[in-house]
């Protein structure tokens, strides 16, 4: 907009430069927010095109240029430590986030591209801790809340002292309960080498509305029973999760 406007330059889906080692606390709402788009290639200004005759590469005609987002630690935000919107090849890696009032980390949108492109990958995240205060005593916050999309991945992930209220280490369909969240339908995301503390992560998984993800666990860390085994929310008996 405006007399500096340039339809060649397309910030969204530019390259994103070092973000490495970063801290966030006590905000009013999120530690690091990505809003509202994010997805990095090659020729940013040029609509992606997937190939389906290349599984190898369908996106060679305008290929994702990886954005790393590294060693952030996030605590006591009332909101969300990390949170990203609609993005393509976005990964965190290595959060550390606690003491938060929804979620230490959530994605809400990776259905742009298809493939496990979107992704969070190591971490640890603390439900609450003893220098909490009192504000989160009455929360119920999810350690990480699973986007409303299809192609996303969570991977060498530990969780502590979810032992308090509802909480819980995983929560699905991020902004689900929105009524102008059009996609609720039972989307998959995938999960490995995850570390839950069994003395004090009573609850895996508490499920959102509208109760229809699954979870695909590829090694067994989450469900408990085997590699390529799932998570799925069960209504005739109302139960939290159920496995098969």
């Amino acid at each position: 907009m405006g007399p500096s406007a340039n339809e060649d330059v397309c910030p969204e889906n530019d390259r994103v430069g070092e973000f490495t080692g970063n801290v966030a606390h006590s905000m009013g709402r999120y530690g690091l927010r990505i809003f509202h788009n994010m997805i990095p290639r090659t020729f940013p200004c040029k609509a992606l095109t997937f190939d389906g005759d290349v599984p190898d590469d369908p996106y060679w005609e305008n290929p994702f240029i990886t954005a790393n987002f590294d060693n952030f630690v996030g605590w006591k935000n009332n909101r969300n430590g990390a949170i990203a919107e609609r993005v393509g090849d976005v990964r965190f890696n290595n959060f550390k986030t606690a003491d938060t009032l929804l979620a230490g980390i959530e994605f809400s949108l990776t259905g742009e591209v298809i493939g496990e492109y979107a992704q969070i990958n190591g971490g640890l995240i603390i439900g609450k801790t003893n220098n909490d205060g009192d504000y989160i005593d009455w929360s119920s916050p999810h350690g990480i809340i699973n986007p409303r999309k299809e192609n996303f991945v969570v991977k060498n992930v530990k969780f502590y002292n979810f032992d308090f209220n509802n909480a819980a280490a995983l929560g699905s369909c991020s902004h689900c309960f929105h009524p102008a969240a059009t996609d609720q339908g039972a989307r998959t995301v995938t999960f490995s080498n995850l570390f839950f503390d069994s003395a004090t992560v009573p609850r895996r998984i508490r499920y959102g509305y509208p109760y229809k993800a699954i979870f695909f666990d590829t090694d067994g860390t989450l469900t408990g029973l085997g590699p390529n085994t799932w998570a799925t929310y069960h209504r005739l008996t109302h139960s939290i999760w159920d496995a098969c």
